[in-house]
């Protein structure tokens, strides 16, 4: 139960519908019957009569086993009894505790419309059939069981209104989970993209320096099958790290804890050196002068030029790129521009591109793509320090 809050816990306590539907007909029947039985005998009423007012109550008890089903129909019966009730003796009438229910379960159940009509009606009736039988009820009677009616109303509004405040805070509450696993999903993927292509991209480009050197330059080759070695152990390992995070092992034993690092700036020169090969040229800029900014700044820049220079390889045909990273002030201004081809407008909100936004906007940064026809230009600026 540790980490959910009091209202969440609330929220998610209901009594058994059994407890819903039973207690108010058990409640009714050792109320009304007894009561009932009990004016009868104080009233010296006649037997028929006695007996017919028992069965009454007796009746509008067990009429609110249909109240969950049928609410409205329900409130109509048990409001009908009730008035017959109050025109055969005892003249002291009978406790309306199962009108009270039906009309609280009505209104709960948004039967409204059938509990105002169906009491308004019964409440006219019994008190215009009580003077045409001469009936004497005091005023006060009258007054009582009128604010007793008005009170079951306003009681039965707001166990409704609590009600639908609790399904609306349920369906918020669902609405975030759903929100926070969207979130995590993204993220994941976004994740595995990085690692994914960035890992091929490269192992392709090693790969064709092989191919391409293997008979002229067997040591070059031989390097290039090594990078490729290197590479696909650490693609896996980052791989097992988000997958490890997806199964939810992090917060397990040490054991279990992210394989590699997360990177930083200072990585940056590998990563420009291994895009470097077959016709292109990377080069990298850097104006920091020592300074670096935060921990999780660092690997959403180094994330973004892993991706951006992942697209220039595998797609701007372009023979020279440069990473350049500075400080303006109090944002990490990062600069990747090539000399290639160019990128479509249609391309801007997609793949690696939408990943390299959306993880500037997760550092509450801003990413901008310029693509012309000779190069593209991608600029992140990213806040010195992470607001916390």
């Amino acid at each position: 139960m540790r980490g959910r809050t009091w209202d969440e816990n609330a929220l998610r306590f209901r009594p058994p519908p059994g407890v819903t539907l039973y207690v108010p007909v058990v409640a009714a029947l050792l109320i009304q019957v007894p009561a009932t039985i009990a004016a009868s005998w104080w009233t010296r009423a006649p037997m028929p009569a006695a007996a017919i007012s028992v069965a009454l109550a007796a009746a509008s008890a067990l009429a609110l086993l249909a109240a969950r089903r049928w609410p409205g129909p329900t409130v109509a019966v048990v409001a009908a009894l009730t008035t017959a009730d109050l025109l055969v003796p005892p003249e002291a009438g009978p406790s309306a505790v199962a009108l009270a229910f039906a009309i609280v379960g009505a209104v709960v159940r948004g039967a409204r419309v059938w509990a105002l009509v169906s009491v308004g009606a019964g409440w006219v009736v019994a008190i215009l059939s009580a003077g045409a039988l001469g009936m004497s009820w005091p005023p006060f009677r009258i007054a009582l069981a009128t604010v007793g009616l008005a009170l079951c109303f306003a009681i039965g509004e707001g166990a409704r209104a609590r009600l639908m405040h609790a399904s609306e805070r349920r369906a918020q509450l669902a609405e975030r989970a759903r929100a926070v696993e969207q979130e995590e999903r993204t993220r994941i993927a976004r994740d595995l993209h990085d690692v994914l292509a960035h890992s091929l991209s490269q192992i392709a480009v090693q790969s064709g320096v092989g191919l391409h050197l293997f008979d002229r330059e067997p040591e070059r080759a031989r390097e290039a099958l090594a990078n490729i070695r290197v590479l696909s152990a650490t693609g896996l390992d980052e791989v097992r790290g988000v997958l490890s995070f997806l199964r939810g092992d992090e917060a397990g034993a040490p054991a279990t804890a992210p394989l590699t690092p997360q990177p930083q700036l200072a990585e940056l020169p590998a990563l420009v050196q291994a895009r470097s090969g077959l016709g292109l040229t990377v080069t990298l800029e850097d104006r920091l002068h020592g300074e670096a900014p935060s921990s999780a700044v660092q690997t959403a820049a180094y994330r973004i030029a892993q991706e951006a220079l992942t697209n220039v390889v595998r797609h701007s045909a372009a023979s020279r790129a440069v990473v350049t990273v500075a400080r303006s002030e109090d944002e990490l201004v990062l600069t990747i521009a090539d000399d290639g081809s160019g990128i479509r407008p249609d391309s801007l909100e997609r793949g690696g591109l939408k990943g390299m936004r959306e993880r500037a906007e997760l550092a509450d940064g801003t990413l901008r793509v310029d693509g012309a026809e000779r190069g593209t230009t991608v600029i992140a600026r990213l806040p010195w320090r992470v607001a916390r």
